[in-house]
This record gives C-alpha cells, sequence and structure tokens, in this order.
C-alpha cells in the first residue's frame, strides 16, 4: 500500500493516469510486463487516502476479487475507489474480462456503500483510458 503525506486530489482520470505510469515506471522491466491492480481510496473531495495493490498478475491477466479490492476501502472508512490496471502489450482497448469485472466491483461498491467512480487502464508509453469517459462504466 502507498501512503503519501502529500495528499492529491483526483479531477480528471489523466491524474489517475498519471499516477499509476509514475509507479509502474519505478518497477524494473520484468515487473512492467505484468499486470498490476489497483485501488485508490478517495475520501468525500476526491483526495487520495492509499493507493492499493490489489494484483500482481501475468503478462496477460490478474486475479481480481471484490473482496482484496475492497478490504482497505472498508477498513479505511473511504467513500469512493478508482480502479486502474496496466496492460502491458499496450493496447488500451478494454477486454470483456475488464469490463465484467469493472461491473462486477461496480455492484458491490454499491452494496458495501463505497461507490466506483472509475477504471482507469494504463500503458508503459503514457497513454491511459477511463471506462468511465468511453462509457463502458455502468453506473
Amino acid at each position: 500500500m502507498i501512503v503519501s503525506s502529500e495528499k492529491q486530489i483526483i479531477t480528471a482520470p489523466a491524474d489517475i493516469g498519471n499516477i499509476i505510469i509514475a509507479i509502474l515506471r519505478c518497477e524494473d522491466e520484468i515487473e512492467q510486463e505484468k499486470e498490476h491492480f489497483y485501488s485508490i481510496g478517495m475520501d468525500q473531495k476526491n483526495v487520495i487516502q492509499y493507493i492499493d495493490l490489489v494484483s500482481l498478475g501475468t503478462v496477460s491477466e490478474s486475479i481480481v476479487h471484490p473482496r482484496e479490492t475492497f478490504r482497505r476501502a472498508v477498513i479505511g472508512g473511504v467513500s469512493s475507489i478508482i480502479i486502474a490496471h496496466n496492460h502491458p502489450s499496450g493496447n488500451l482497448i478494454p477486454s470483456k474480462n475488464d469490463i465484467k469485472t469493472t461491473n462486477r466491483l461496480v455492484e458491490a461498491g454499491k452494496i458495501l456503500g463505497i461507490t466506483v467512480l472509475d477504471h482507469v487502464i494504463v500503458n508503459m508509453q503514457g497513454n491511459y483510458i477511463s471506462l468511465k469517459e468511453s462509457g463502458y462504466l455502468v453506473e
């Protein structure tokens, strides 16, 4: 888990994209070739409270479950999360599994009272896609 004394306000998906890309660039090349799935806890003013690496996968997938995704959110009492992961292939188009996982997490969040604000996918070329802006996030 990453916690910073400097609390950053998130105003756009690019903010999350840039943060996740910066974190991934701290990894060595072999680690960058694995999928990393993060949960970013936010307070009511969209200030980051933590960034949690939920799952470290393979070059093509990571296992994501609501239990692990929301664990810190529940313990930390955050009001919302943003989920994010990288595509080591560089292709930003969300897979069917990305969309299915996102919608599953949105539904789990509704039950818990923790809103999933967005799902951001990044690549090491410095690009990102917001599933909310792209219409993939079902609210």
